[in-house]
């Protein structure tokens, strides 16, 4: 694939004034070599790969940074589902907490922003590894600084596993009172349909159907596509489609030029180019000032729906044209803390959690970083887990779920987080919601669509 200097140019000119950016580098590790029944041994291979891997990263994004002038904002590592690592070790919540902090540890060694796959793979059963390892989140994320978790519990293939959703609720209120305003739960995510390339923490993991390394893209461009949206304002729905595809395709030709060059670089293979919109608190760099633009008064109200449909849909036609490696989530995220428009939303009430959920049934990702009253009970904060895993099953799409109820808080406060976490209001939810339900547990069968084998 052969880049212009005028395509670079260009998109250093959208560098500049409106926000773009290579939101995060993410190289993806196979651990499971380094499994040993004896855990310094293990520790030692561990922290050894992550570090040397770690520090190249660092280097060569440093350097494609200066070459292009466009920002990378994160770089991370994704490592093999932990779950799997502990195996053969003993299994105590002592051990699962021991491997988070070998984790964290080479993390920070390698000068790494964040570290993902702390978590497991539980869409149809749990096993006593599995059952570990969730039972430790609570201590092992709050204990460490880089560890970010995530579990797999549902699937359009296996269905909803019930048994490891109500642990999920248990397992969030704990991990927010041992952590500072809840933060603890802004690194873990809940999926269904997880995929295994995806470059965005919490959910970032190194799926088992990878290879030894891949380094995979995650860039960013809500300000671009607001910018183009808002230069036009007249035209019909078609045209504004055909315009956001057009400056989707120019943000990801971007990105493949930085993956392949950095894969290259490294030594190591290009996995793929994730075209989501990913918004921050900055001023012009949000999804819903985007909708706004397009004619939606206030994010949320009637409308909101279908004018984010056609937003993904026209950031996943201009991706694919650009590149044939898109993966991971690729769409559009709509987290509420993250993103000023989404935040302003719900202060002024046109954006409740059950208009959230709407939205999720045709963007990316699903609920991200919400937060919920403190006393939240664990079979709510369960129940809407699994509301929104179930539109992942039956769309056969990618759902996922940060929820952080916050130590404390009641509905209409405002917890502030700070850096790109940003700040959220408290949002409303029901005291009581779905105990016999949650508690019946099993598994919720899979469609139909699933025998399509």
């Amino acid at each position: 694939m052969r880049v212009s200097v005028e395509e670079v140019f260009e998109t250093v000119n959208m560098t500049l004034d409106h926000h773009f950016d290579i939101r995060t580098v993410t190289l993806g590790i196979n651990l499971k070599d380094c499994i040993d029944r004896n855990f310094d041994k293990f520790s030692r291979r561990l922290q050894m790969r992550i570090v040397e891997k770690g520090r190249l990263l660092n280097k060569h994004a440093h350097l494609i940074e200066q070459k292009y002038g466009i920002p990378i904002i994160n770089r991370r590592i994704a490592v093999t589902p932990a779950s799997l690592l502990l195996e053969p070790l003993p299994r105590t919540a002592t051990t699962a907490v021991k491997v988070a902090k070998s984790l964290d540890t080479a993390a920070k060694k390698a000068g790494i922003d964040f570290i993902g796959g702390f978590g497991a793979m539980v869409q149809k059963g749990m096993t006593a590894s599995d059952e570990n390892l969730i039972d430790a989140i609570p201590q092992a994320l709050s204990r460490t600084d880089r560890v970010c978790g995530f579990l797999n519990l549902a699937s359009t293939v296996a269905g909803i596993n019930m048994n490891a959703v109500a642990k999920c609720g248990h397992i969030l209120r704990e991990l927010a009172k041992r952590s500072k305003n809840g933060i603890g739960c802004a690194k873990m995510a809940v999926f269904a349909n997880v995929p295994e390339d995806n470059p965005f923490m919490a959910g970032a993991h190194h799926g088992i159907g990878e290879p030894d390394f891949s380094l995979n893209i995650g860039i960013s461009g809500p300000g671009v596509v607001r910018n183009v949206v808002l230069q036009n304002p007249d035209c019909d729905l078609t045209q504004l489609s055909e315009v956001i595809k057009r400056t989707v395709f120019k943000i990801t030709r971007a990105g493949e030029l930085i993956g392949r060059e950095m894969a290259k670089l490294m030594n190591v293979d290009f996995g793929i180019v994730d075209i989501s919109l990913a918004p921050t608190t900055s001023a012009g760099d949000s999804v819903a000032e985007i909708v706004e633009a397009m004619g939606v008064k206030q994010m949320g109200l009637p409308g909101s729906t279908a004018a984010l449909a056609m937003l993904v849909d026209a950031v996943k036609k201009g991706g694919a044209m650009a590149s044939g490696n898109v993966g991971g989530l690729s769409g559009t995220f709509i987290p509420v803390s993250e993103d000023s428009g989404m935040i302003r939303a719900v202060k002024a009430g046109t954006l409740s959690l059950e208009k959230l959920e709407a939205l999720t049934s045709v963007c990316s990702v699903g609920l991200d970083m919400f937060a919920v009253p403190g006393d939240t009970p664990a079979e709510v904060i369960s129940s809407i887990i699994v509301d929104e895993l179930a539109i992942g099953v039956i769309n056969n799409k990618t759902t996922s779920v940060r929820v952080i109820p916050v130590p404390g808080k009641k509905y209409g406060d405002i917890v502030h987080f700070g850096g790109l976490l940003g700040s959220a209001p408290i949002m409303k939810v029901a005291k009581t919601a779905s105990p016999k339900f949650i508690a019946r547990r099993g598994r919720i069968p899979s469609p139909i669509q699933a025998l399509r084998n």
